[in-house]
């Protein structure tokens, strides 16, 4: 008989989260954070659309009031946005809620920002759609205000996408100076606002990429860019923690414990410090096997 040959994964240092997209309603929703902490991971995200292109009939329910059940249900992991949308969203009431999730949770919330895609929910609210110049120019907006409003001094401002008048938030966030942010962005400004702003930076990669190994020369890339906004704005790179979506770089991240620690040892290689992988679905967008999901995860996460 043959003798076994024992396969070494490789040593992860990520740290591995998991996204859970805000579909399943009641008890079901509840279940399934819980189960996404019992699985040991460090941080669980949802995404914050009104509407999302790739399920746009399918059940959808709010992102902030979906983290504050999973904030009453968990104990130990970090929860965040990933990410919130301007699309839908002014940054005074997002900081108000940020900072309600942050109490509720004990200091465990994430506020993730993006600039807003030109998707499905760009103008569901009766707005103009704005051109890449202007979602940028309002992004730069709504990260700045929300970061005045959550530092818990009043705040009064006009600019061209948002204003506020005399805005104080009491009792203040739990993590000081206020709760983290995980900025996504790709393109020069926004990179920058990550430098100045975030406690994250977050990727899902380059779009229409072919084969992983492109997906990864796309990521070394955006990191390159990454460091040079870092050092534009005076800032150690290595105080930035730098996030990846592997559900969107990967379409099957997880099929074996193996290849999920390869894939992270991968990230860790340029540079990454967390990453995350999607909650399996019985169909469609991220689709997986919840027993391979969970082989993995138990000899990855920690």
């Amino acid at each position: 008989m043959a003798a076994r040959v024992r396969v070494e994964c490789p040593i992860v240092t990520v740290r591995l989260g998991v996204l859970v997209l805000p579909e399943r309603p009641g008890p079901d929703g509840v279940r399934v954070w819980r189960h996404v902490e019992d699985l040991g991971v460090r941080h669980a995200w949802t995404y914050d659309h009104l509407r999302w292109g790739s399920l746009p009939d399918h059940p959808w329910f709010d992102a902030m009031t979906t983290l504050a059940a999973a904030a009453a249900v968990t104990d130990r992991i970090e929860l965040g946005t990933l990410v919130a949308s301007p699309n839908i969203r002014h940054p005074v009431s997002t900081a108000a809620q940020a900072m309600t999730l942050d109490q509720l949770s004990g200091g465990r919330f994430v506020l993730g920002i993006g600039s807003g895609a030109d998707g499905p929910d760009a103008t569901l609210l009766g707005g103009p759609r704005l051109a890449p110049r202007q979602r940028a120019d309002r992004f730069a907006e709504f990260v700045t205000l929300a970061d005045a409003t959550l530092r818990g001094r009043p705040v009064t401002t006009q600019g061209r996408y948002y204003a506020a008048d005399g805005v104080h938030l009491v009792p203040g966030c739990v993590r000081a100076p206020r709760v983290p942010f995980a900025i996504a962005a790709t393109g020069r400004r926004g990179m920058r606002l990550a430098a100045e702003y975030g406690e994250f930076w977050v990727t899902i990669g380059a779009p229409g990429v072919a084969t992983v190994d492109e997906a990864f020369r796309a990521l070394a890339d955006q990191l390159a860019r990454l460091d040079a906004a870092c050092t534009e704005v005076g800032r150690p790179r290595a105080s930035l923690r730098t996030l990846v979506n592997l559900s969107r770089i990967v379409p099957d991240p997880y099929t074996t414990p193996c290849r999920l620690r390869e894939l992270l040892a991968r990230c860790g290689d340029l540079g990454f410090t967390d990453a995350v992988v999607a909650y399996p679905r019985p169909a469609g967008v991220f689709a997986g096997d919840l027993a391979a999901f969970e082989r993995a995860l138990a000899t990855t996460a920690g």
